[in-house]
Formats: structure tokens, C-alpha cells, sequence
């Protein structure tokens, strides 16, 4: 046991239940504390669906009694993540590097500062190392002022480190010399949404950075540093009640992944996307308070779990989450007194390696689908696997416990391939990754996303700006650039204003981060909503949506 000789900085008891603390309100508590209604189908939600599923418990440490924090958080893991008594820590990432070492870049301010924790904004972010991903994490030195950082490496191998309102910039991640600059961002003739901070970003296979901000707002850069173009005219999170923040947004080898945090109803929600501008979102919560748990069942009733952070592995699969916690609502930390806030750390399950084999698209007639699913170092699926527990197919049938039926197995390799009944996928046209859900022979859950043959994960992304009217040409004019990953194909481009049709026309196939300019004679603008589009194959896909305003 750790212990704390502060007397202001600790009580010894437990609470048991995430319920007992969720219904513990005072006045000043439920001011930011909204209970937020389920929908009724996830009551039917099977383990696996949501992505809460996937914690584990945290590595056994060693645990803290009358050391600082209410009686929810005594017993705590004191050398998880990085914790000290005189430092009330925030938000933070990790980065690893070829010698095994673990770089964590967190935030943090003196646990004595006049304010407590709403010094938040004279922040200094800290450069901590470990030999393990779950810490203790020791701090080496200081990168500079700023706060919510998020570290990331450039194709050239240099380590960003993000801070509201700019970045530092370095050679290495235990570099001592850290240089400050700003990020550019251009609008393209959209509004931005809630400003730009609490970035988010996600390294595509190009080396380019696609970035979510606060808002919701997608931007793509070429190289990470280079400016930032908005895509979207919306924000992608669900439509539905909630005062969002804390944006995560990681890809893997399969697809793009993003967690939003509706920070008053202490939810937060899980989404997909094959090109990371179209979203979906599953069922269920991403996380919510009492995820850290302990292998024994003890649970860590941190008031507020906020900045989460994801690690990941070769395939880019998330196999850790990094939180900040604070264990009172934020005013009522305050200075040299028994609050204060962390970087916890927990285990992420991470999910099999899953392929879909067979060139024919799959449809409601298909019989049969044959899966593979690959054996790793450390899973074996044919001694492992509980074979009549899976189930798979579109995760809108499968998150309830509906889906394909395996029918049988075969071995190839390491590899086992199982085929499955094709009724009741529920895999439409859209389909990009079917979902697998089942259980070990020791009863664990197992879960993955699987590769369509027949799908392009490098898709082409068309974005339009603002149309103009050209009066020497006597056309309204657009301009289209590719900001995908694949050449496009040639597309109709077409301009409505409040669903009236102004004009349209072909434009060639673009290759990535080309740009062209699309002409409609004898055309003209008006006041009004205007839309462009891009036809292919009979399918519009929206371009941009615009407010014009003729005066």
C-alpha cells in the first residue's frame, strides 16, 4: 500500500457501486451531471456490441489508501499511469519507440495552484517514459506550455505534439529541444464548427493526417503539418442530444475509428468509416465511469473519465486506452486539498484478424460465406475459439445477437476458415465491415471486423468549394478536389440551389489532391442553400453544401 501523510489529502473507504455514486448528488455535482435516456434497443445489445466491452480489467498494481481523492477512488492502482501528489495531471498520449521504451506527452499543473483545477490553462506539458505501457510513467523533462496534447509521428519520422492553439515539433520523442509553431487551417468556404481546439488526428496510409476538431468538423492535411482543409459542413457525430468534446480518431488497416465524449451525460458514443468523412455509429456507449476495474471486481469510481487516448498495435488495432480522471467535478478541485486528477491507463481487447473470402458481392440471396479468421502469436482459433458462439454479419444484426450461424470449419495454416449460413447477414451494398461477435472456450468475448474482397478501404474523396458565378464566361463555376486515397472516377458534378437544378457537367477522373474546375453554361446563382453533388453509377454523393447570399 502507498500512503499519503497529508491529512488534507485522503479518507480510507470504498464505495461499491457505480450506481451508489451516480445517484450520490449534491447541487454543485449535477450541474455537470445530466442523466441521459437509452434508447430502448440497447437493453437487447449482447456483450461485444459496444465498445465498452472491450476494457479489461488493469494490470495489478499496487494500491493507494489515504493518499488524495474521495473514498471512490482509495484502493486505487497509485503506479498506473502517471500520478504524483503535488501535479494534477491531464489528457495525454503514447508513442513507443524501437527500443521498447514508451513515451507519455501529458499535461499538468501544480496541485497547489491558486485556482486548482481551473489553472488547466497555464498547463505545461511533460515528457514521461516507461519500460511498460502502463506505468508508472517517470517525467523526463518539459516539451513547453499548452494543454489536451496528442503526439504524433510525421512520414519524415519527427514527433508533433499537439497543444490548443498550436504544436511543438521535434527530431526525436526524448528530444530536449522542442520547437513552438501554429497549424493553418482553410475553411474552404465552410463554417467552422465550434472553433479549432481538442484536435484529434489519424495517420492515413499516404502519410497524410486526417483531423477531427472539438466540433466534429473532418479536415485532411497532406503531411500533418501542411494546412488543414475542412471536408465536411456538419459536424459526424450522432444525432443526438449530447454537449460533445474530447474527440479520438484512429485508423487501422481496415477502416477509421472515432469516439466522442458527451462530457454532461458522461457518455460517450462509438463510430466507424471507410473514408473517415461518413460515418456510423453502433450501439451502445464507448465507455462511461467505472471501466477501471481491477481483476478482482474492485472498481475505480472516477467521477469523470474525459481525453480518452487510444494505443495501438502493428495492425493499428486499439489494444489500450489512456483516460484523464479527476475524481470530484472540476471546481470543487481546488488548491492543497484531498482532490486531484491522473492519466489512468486500461488493457483494450483487441479483436481478431478477419477476411471475407470469395470476389461475388454479398446479398440476401447469398447461402454461404466463408470467413477467415487468423491465427496470431498469442490466439490459436481452432483450439480457442467456441465455434457455435459466433455470429456475424452487419453489425446492426449482430450487436443483438442475430446474424450468420457458422455451418463448419476448416484449417489452413494457422488460419481457420469458417464458413457461415448466409441467411440473416443483413450486409447491404454499403457494407464495408461486417462484424464478428462470439465467445473463447473460457467463456471470453471475441469480436472483429472483417475485409470485403470486393471493397475499396483507399477510396477517392471528392470535396467541392463555394460556386461562383464567372461573369466573362457567362457560367457558374466549381471547383472539386480529390482528397482520397485512389484516383477517381469520372463523376457528374451538379449545382442545386434550395432543390432547383442549376446546371451540370462531367468531369474527369482526379488522382489524389487534384483539383479541377467545373464549368455550367448558361447558368446562373442565386440566393439560397445551394448543394453540389457527384453522380456515379446512378449514386449522388454530397460535395459540399453552401449558404449563398447574392447581394
Amino acid at each position: 500500500m502507498i500512503k499519503n501523510s497529508n491529512p488534507h489529502r485522503g479518507r480510507k473507504a470504498a464505495l461499491t457501486a457505480l450506481v451508489a455514486l451516480c445517484t450520490l448528488s449534491t447541487a454543485p455535482l449535477t450541474a455537470q451531471v445530466t442523466e441521459r435516456e437509452r434508447p430502448a434497443e440497447w437493453a437487447q445489445l449482447v456483450v461485444g456490441a459496444r465498445f465498452m466491452d472491450r476494457f479489461l480489467p488493469m494490470p495489478q498494481g499496487t494500491k493507494g489508501e489515504g493518499i488524495w481523492g474521495t473514498d471512490s477512488v482509495q484502493g486505487r492502482y497509485v503506479d498506473n499511469g502517471i500520478e504524483l501528489p503535488d501535479i494534477s495531471f491531464w489528457g495525454g498520449n503514447i508513442l513507443q519507440t524501437t527500443d521498447g521504451k514508451y513515451h507519455l506527452y501529458v499535461c499538468g499543473w501544480p496541485e497547489s495552484s491558486p485556482k486548482g483545477h481551473m489553472f488547466w490553462s497555464n498547463s505545461t506539458v511533460y515528457h514521461a517514459t516507461c519500460d511498460n505501457p502502463y506505468g508508472p510513467f517517470k517525467v523526463e523533462n518539459s516539451v513547453g506550455k499548452g494543454h489536451n496534447p496528442e503526439a504524433f509521428r510525421l512520414a519524415d519520422g519527427r514527433v508533433v505534439v499537439y497543444v490548443i492553439d498550436g504544436y511543438y515539433i521535434a527530431d526525436s520523442e526524448d528530444s530536449h529541444v522542442w520547437t513552438y509553431g501554429k497549424l493553418q487551417f482553410d475553411a474552404r468556404d465552410r463554417r467552422i464548427i465550434e472553433g479549432l481546439s481538442n484536435l484529434t488526428f489519424a495517420r492515413r496510409p499516404d502519410g497524410s493526417y486526417l483531423m477531427v476538431c472539438r466540433g466534429g468538423g473532418v479536415w485532411v492535411s497532406r503531411d500533418g503539418l501542411s494546412p488543414y482543409n475542412q471536408l465536411t459542413h456538419e459536424r459526424v457525430y450522432p444525432a443526438v442530444e449530447g454537449r460533445f468534446e474530447d474527440p479520438v480518431v484512429w485508423r487501422d488497416s481496415l477502416q477509421y475509428h472515432l469516439i466522442v465524449n458527451d462530457w454532461l451525460g458522461r457518455i460517450a458514443f462509438y463510430q466507424r468509416s471507410k473514408d473517415g468523412l461518413h460515418w456510423v455509429t453502433e450501439q451502445g456507449e464507448a465507455y462511461m465511469p467505472g471501466v477501471a476495474r481491477h481483476e478482482d471486481g474492485e472498481v475505480e469510481h472516477w467521477f469523470k473519465y474525459e481525453r480518452l487516448k487510444i494505443r495501438q498495435d502493428e495492425q493499428g488495432r486499439a489494444v489500450q486506452a489512456n483516460f484523464a480522471v479527476i475524481d470530484t467535478i472540476k471546481w470543487e478541485d481546488l488548491p492543497d486539498d484531498r482532490h486531484s486528477s491522473k492519466n489512468i491507463a486500461i488493457p483494450l481487447n483487441k479483436g481478431l484478424l478477419l477476411e471475407v473470402l470469395g470476389e461475388e458481392s454479398i446479398t440476401a440471396a447469398t447461402k454461404h460465406i466463408e470467413l477467415r479468421i487468423r491465427g496470431e502469436k498469442d490466439f490459436n482459433p481452432m483450439t480457442e475459439l467456441d465455434f457455435e458462439s459466433l455470429r456475424f454479419g452487419s453489425y446492426k444484426e449482430v450487436n443483438f445477437g442475430r446474424g450468420c450461424k457458422p455451418l463448419r470449419t476448416r484449417v489452413e495454416g494457422d488460419d481457420l476458415i469458417v464458413t457461415f449460413k448466409g441467411k440473416g447477414s443483413g450486409i447491404t451494398p454499403d457494407e464495408w465491415a461486417p462484424k464478428l461477435i462470439g465467445r473463447t472456450k473460457q467463456g471470453k468475448m471475441v469480436f472483429g471486423y472483417a475485409s470485403l474482397p470486393y471493397v475499396d478501404y483507399r477510396p477517392a474523396m471528392l470535396s467541392a468549394r463555394r460556386p461562383w458565378y464567372d461573369k466573362e464566361a457567362g457560367a457558374v463555376k466549381v471547383s472539386v478536389e480529390n482528397f482520397g486515397l485512389s484516383t477517381s472516377q469520372p463523376v457528374e458534378v451538379a449545382v442545386t440551389i434550395d432543390g432547383k437544378l442549376i446546371g451540370s457537367t462531367t468531369i474527369d477522373a482526379l488522382v489524389p489532391y487534384a483539383r479541377t474546375t467545373a464549368t455550367l453554361p448558361q447558368a446562373t446563382l442565386e440566393q439560397g442553400t445551394c448543394e453540389v453533388t457527384a453522380t456515379v453509377d446512378g449514386k449522388a454523393t454530397l460535395l459540399g453544401k453552401f449558404t449563398l447570399q447574392i447581394l
